[in-house]
């Protein structure tokens, strides 16, 4: 392995092999391209000249990273390098064709980020149910083709495949919530084509309400943020409640939280307000049926639609299980030092330690943002794109943390200060807006204990 990374490390030019040439119409400039004209400005150029020079060049894909489709490009000229946003967008528009350092690429769908965004394209970068869900892979050449924004084609990865859902209809829709989806174990392996491991955010409390209803711990089960759905059961089935405290009610009576119940045909499970943490799951005897397509992430539900449960069923669990997740007045999570803690001053580092953040109500399943007192940079608030993984502590130009959660990037390219340990990842998943965090040093001895314990 050593040997064949020095040959690689020695390589000034790709691999020899097949390389695709793939052509990406874009419209340059219009509602989608906020950052244009400043770029221009400060390139010294008038936009059209930007956008043909930017559409001149022909590039390389470098990977795929940060969401999935998404493409880093090399062969940028120069004189368009520009920036990250100090802080990130908290939603980019989908097909948003951007610039940030040295790079080019376009976002496969509408999220946060924090590129400068010159143009877009109606080029559908990923699919997760076709066949080869990426349109682009590492090697590709790539050429912008300008069009107007009325006459972009469309440009689409392979022909999806059918959905694989052969479970029992068991839950009508009534009113999605404010987010709720189903949401099982990670997922790891696609991390090449830019998907994360998604997953449930709070698997301790997945796992929970699984048990009750004798399910296996990862099996997929319905994860209810802040406030949840109404669902009309389509036929019996034995449901539990798990994780932070909610409302919740049958046909507006109390319904058990932390126990097996059996909701019967034509019932109305609403579940409210969800208090004293972020998230609530709803397991069904047998585990809901998810879609086979390994690079989707579990949308939010949707007024009117169907859930499914497995076509399997299994033992029918009871009982109680004690020990749910704890309202805590201040949540205290463990960390190990990250890759770039020297890029801060060092009373900023200290400062992470020392202050208690507040979780910001721009915060999701790709990550919580945190308020508090700016953390400085002793270098640019920049580095090279670099793996991540659910935890990881990045801070942006303008010092505010965010810390990323299952569905955030597979690589990012601001400074990573610290991680999350895996065992306290559960608490991310409770921590609501408004809440306050604290961290604090642990050893890879203190991670492995308590991954253990």
């Amino acid at each position: 392995m050593e040997e064949a990374i020095e040959r690689a490390a020695g390589r000034t030019e790709p691999a020899a092999g097949a390389s695709r040439l793939v052509r990406i119409p874009v419209a340059y400039g219009g509602a989608a391209a906020f950052d244009l004209a400043e770029l221009a400005r400060g390139a010294g150029l008038p936009e059209a000249e930007l956008a043909r020079r930017h559409a001149a060049a022909e590039y390389r894909v470098a990977f795929l990273g940060f969401a999935p489709g998404f493409p880093y490009l090399t062969g940028l000229p120069p004189e368009l390098r520009a920036a990250r946003l100090p802080s990130p967008r908290p939603r980019v528009p989908a097909g948003a064709v951007a610039i940030g350092g040295p790079w080019t690429g376009v976002y496969p769908a509408a999220m946060p980020g924090g590129w400068r965004l010159i143009g877009r394209t109606s080029a559908r970068l990923f699919d997760a149910g076709a066949s080869r869900p990426a349109l682009l892979a590492a090697g590709d050449r790539v050429r912008f083709e300008p069009a107007a924004e009325g006459e972009l084609p469309v440009v689409a990865a392979a022909a999806s495949r059918p959905r694989s859902l052969d479970g029992r209809a068991a839950f009508r829709v009534e009113a999605p919530g404010l987010f709720a989806s189903v949401q099982g174990a990670p997922r790891y392996g696609l991390g090449s084509s830019g998907v994360p491991p998604g997953g449930a955010m709070d698997l301790r409390s997945l796992a929970r309400a699984n048990a009750l209803v004798g399910n296996g711990a990862d099996d997929p089960a319905l994860e209810i943020a802040l406030a949840g759905p109404e669902l009309v059961a389509l036929e019996d089935s034995v449901v539990a409640l798990a994780g932070a405290p909610c409302v919740a009610e049958i046909d507006g009576r109390p319904a058990p939280l932390a126990e097996a119940f059996l909701l019967p045909t034509g019932r109305r499970l609403r579940i409210g307000r969800v208090h004293g943490g972020a998230r609530v799951y709803l397991a069904v005897e047998g585990g809901f049926d998810a879609e086979d397509a390994p690079g989707r992430l579990s949308p939010p539900l949707a007024g009117g639609q169907v859930l499914a449960v497995r076509p399997t069923a299994t033992p029918r669990g009871s009982g109680r299980i004690p020990g749910g997740p704890e309202r805590e007045a201040e949540r205290v999570l463990r960390v190990a030092v990250g890759p770039h803690s020297d890029h801060f001053e060092p009373a900023s580092a200290d400062r992470l330690l020392a202050a208690t953040w507040r979780v910001s109500p721009v915060s999701d399943r790709r990550g919580l943002r945190l308020e508090g007192e700016r953390l400085e940079h002793g270098r640019p608030a920049e580095v090279p794109p670099q793996g991540t993984v659910p935890g990881t502590i990045q801070v942006p130009g303008d010092g505010q943390p965010i810390v990323l959660g299952p569905d955030g990037p597979v690589t990012g390219g601001y400074p990573q200060i610290a991680t999350v340990i895996e065992a306290d990842l559960p608490h991310l998943g409770q921590a609501a807006p408004g809440d306050r965090l604290r961290f604090r040093i642990a050893t890879r001895e203190d991670a492995e204990a308590a991954r253990r314990e």
